[in-house]
């Protein structure tokens, strides 16, 4: 019974073996006629400097448009009145950088918008965790129902509650009780307008809306997170109740260990889009409030963009503040880049 099972493989090398050594002894030309003048050559050729060209090419369309506004955020006023400066700047210099993170409040403003940012995509991802883990394991009454109407907050656009968010926030009474009771006492220190409280200007409602999973794209981090924990399995749970751990002990030792790369792909998302965000912040900062990213936006004092060329040299401060804006997310996806394709694999919103 080995014997037979071993001739055909002795056979078969033997047959490689014998078709090398011919291979071998014919001569170099005709070696090298058979391997590099043939169609599979050619056709291997020919496909791989197609891929190459069409890479390339794909390439310099993403990356021209950041090199152009990398260099020319290095360049002096003098360089862009200068017709034979393209893209190397004849005279580089830091003004353009050091004067958006004197005069902008750079620092500060990364620093606010660090807190706020963290802190939403903090709420936002426990929250959305908590609600998905709901749709995906527990059948109740209205389930597809509410989940529809999850799905449906991602096609509402948000202009359309506007007005409405910005008078619930600057009005903000829960249920009308400060009403009820009266601004009396409350209003001698300040924390209510005419029985109500007073928002705007604050991180509160941000915070208030990513604690009840109503912020920026939380139906979009529900629905992948639902697609993530129904693919966990059901014996998991199950096992960890016959144990005699309750519901909430299960998520939290068993679910959420296992779904590390997808809070961690929802956080970043979160954190991402609030880094950026300027329709809620512009909604609920209507007079005074912290200095945030899209704040710095603007063209410092001590740069004089008031001569010929003076156009294309403030494109080119407000470029670089974009710059100096994406710089910290780009910095925080190069260490969690395989976290987030890792949750996006498993989240099945691939296909």
């Amino acid at each position: 019974m080995n014997k037979a099972a071993e001739t055909p493989t002795k056979i078969k090398k033997e047959g490689k073996n014998t078709i090398r050594v011919e291979f071998d002894r014919t001569p170099f030309i005709d070696r090298m006629r058979a391997k590099f003048f043939s169609m599979y050559f050619l056709q291997r050729v020919v496909w791989y400097l197609f891929r190459l060209l069409l890479l390339i090419g794909i390439s310099y369309i993403i990356l021209f448009p950041f090199i152009t506004k990398i260099a020319s955020s290095f360049m002096s006023p003098s360089d862009f009145v200068d017709v034979t400066v393209s893209l190397i700047p004849r005279n580089p210099t830091l003004d353009t950088y050091k004067a958006i993170i004197v005069e902008n409040n750079y620092l500060g403003a990364l620093l606010n918008t660090f807190l706020l940012s963290a802190s939403c995509a903090l709420l936002q991802t426990f929250v959305c965790c908590l609600v998905a883990y709901g749709f995906a394991k527990f059948k109740f009454k209205g389930n597809n129902i509410l989940f529809a109407l999850v799905i449906f907050t991602m096609i509402v656009p948000h202009s359309t509650l506007k007005l409405s968010l910005l008078m619930e926030f600057r009005n903000f009474d829960i249920l009308g009780i400060f009403n009820f009771l009266g601004g009396g006492v409350i209003d001698k220190v300040n924390l209510l307008d005419n029985t109500y409280i007073r928002l705007t200007n604050t991180y509160w409602p941000l915070w208030i809306l990513s604690a009840t999973g109503l912020a920026f794209k939380n139906g979009l981090y529900i629905y992948m997170l639902r697609q993530f924990f129904k693919g966990v399995p059901d014996e998991l749970e199950e096992s960890a109740y016959v144990d005699g751990s309750g519901t909430f002990r299960t998520f939290v030792k068993i679910i959420l260990p296992l779904s590390v790369p997808m809070l961690i792909t929802v956080f970043m998302f979160a954190f991402s889009w609030q880094w950026t965000d300027n329709f809620y912040t512009n909604l609920f900062y209507t007079s005074s409030g912290p200095t945030l990213m899209t704040d710095i936006v603007q063209i410092p004092k001590s740069l004089d963009t008031s001569y010929a060329g003076g156009n294309m040299y403030a494109t080119a401060i407000t470029n670089t503040c974009g710059m100096l804006i994406i710089a910290p997310l780009i910095l925080i996806y190069a260490f969690a880049q395989n976290y987030i394709i890792q949750g996006i694999e498993r989240s099945g919103i691939t296909g």
